[in-house]
């Protein structure tokens, strides 16, 4: 199987059909002498070397797609498990936890540098790179640092299942900051979503009491609640604010070398507070004093999770380069379900029966949304279908 490409180009120009040339000849009268030559040849099809173009670039786009989901569905679960397991075995800093969400952006490099120095493709790394787009970039990746802290100090604190639901609410804060900044249509389908997943939230909420951990205040639970929300809320405006700057990028490769900078960003707020907190020296305490699975269990973690959180956050950049912000938001969302069950079979968490109609909801929602889009997509084919069947027949001698 051929690899997709990594870049993009304008689709191709439409065959020039039946107008007639400046300098075509004319009869006294005014009348062209070849109209009926070109009438003849009048055609609704474009040339076949188009259509084979046209399919082989379809073809590495649902490739790329693929790809992008299947490593945001790996990223977003195994990041929460492995966060998780960093805290209940005795590690602590949130600093530590933060900084290996992002330290890991060296190896986007190889995505980078490898296809240009293999021939894969001619365009050099970073060309067309402006001063604008790294300015972005860079604003961008500190927005994302502080919401690598948020999630962090809502993950050291919560169980896996409730701050997956609750994560789970940025679907809704996505489509009012998509409505807002990209100008997102609103139907009944998004918003029959936006009430679900809310009512869920609300729901956790009201029954969050019974779900605290032993040893666990209720000051903290409720700060690790809200900065779980918070993570959500961050991450929601994060979304349609790359929809926005990626409108100027013309293809997926300077949608990672963006990543790579955000990262390289988002690692500078990160180290900054680990040096203010005393985080490098926790690492080495936690990993020889603290840590009861011993140092190697430590520095595996640590590794794990430099590795997962970039299949993570490169899974979501593409999604959303490639679709929409609110489709991104959306195949996050379908993920928690997952991080929900994960949760409860690998860590034991409860899954009482406020947790389990919360869960519907978030499902049902979800669903629903799904349901819509399929409608919409439906009616656009056979809408479509129909418009170039009356083309055809007009085109018809």
């Amino acid at each position: 199987m051929a690899l997709p490409s990594f870049e993009s180009s304008p689709p191709p120009p439409p065959p020039h059909h039946a107008g007639v040339s400046s300098n075509s000849k004319t009869e006294k009268d005014g009348t062209p002498l070849d109209m009926m030559t070109q009438l003849n040849n009048f055609s609704l099809s474009p040339p076949i070397h188009q259509l084979h173009e046209s399919q082989k670039k379809s073809k590495n786009y649902n490739l790329l797609l693929v790809i992008n989901y299947a490593c945001l569905f790996v990223g977003s679960v195994s990041s929460t498990l492995i966060s998780k397991f960093y805290f209940i075995h005795k590690g602590s800093s949130k600093w530590v936890s933060t900084w290996v969400q992002s330290a890991g952006f060296p190896l986007l490099l190889f995505p980078i540098y490898l296809p240009f120095i293999f021939g894969c493709t001619q365009r050099r790394p970073f060309s067309g790179f402006n001063s604008k787009l790294l300015l972005l970039s860079i604003a961008v990746g500190v927005l994302l640092g502080v919401n690598n802290f948020l999630f962090s100090y809502g993950n050291s604190y919560l169980p896996v299942s409730t701050s997956s639901l609750l994560l789970s609410s940025q679907l809704a804060f996505n489509l009012i900051l998509s409505v807002i900044i990209v100008k997102q249509k609103v139907t009944f389908t998004n918003l029959n979503c936006v009430v679900l997943l809310t009512l869920s939230s609300v729901l956790l909420a009201l029954g969050s009491s019974n779900d605290k951990p032993l040893g666990l205040t209720k000051a903290k639970y409720l700060v690790g609640f809200f900065s779980t929300l918070g993570a959500g809320f961050m991450f929601a405006l994060y979304l349609p604010v790359m929809e926005t700057i990626y409108r100027q990028v013309y293809c997926y490769a300077m949608v990672v070398e963006m990543q790579l900078v955000m990262e390289i960003a988002a690692t500078a707020f990160a180290t900054a507070g680990m040096a203010a907190a005393g985080g490098f020296s926790d690492m080495r305490d936690e990993s020889t004093k603290v840590f009861d699975k011993g140092s190697a269990a430590y520095w595996l973690t640590i590794a794990g999770n430099l590795v997962i959180w970039q299949f993570c956050f490169m899974g979501t950049a593409g999604m959303v380069f490639l679709t929409t912000s609110l489709t991104g938001g959306i195949c996050m969302t379908a993920l928690m379900a997952i991080n929900v069950i994960g949760g409860v079979l690998v860590y034991g968490d409860e899954f009482g029966g406020v947790k389990v109609v919360s869960t519907v909801l978030c499902v049902w929602g979800f669903c629903s949304y799904l349901y819509g889009m399929y409608v919409k997509n439906r009616k656009g084919k056979q809408s479509n279908h129909d418009e170039s069947m009356e083309m055809n027949d007009v085109s018809r001698p």
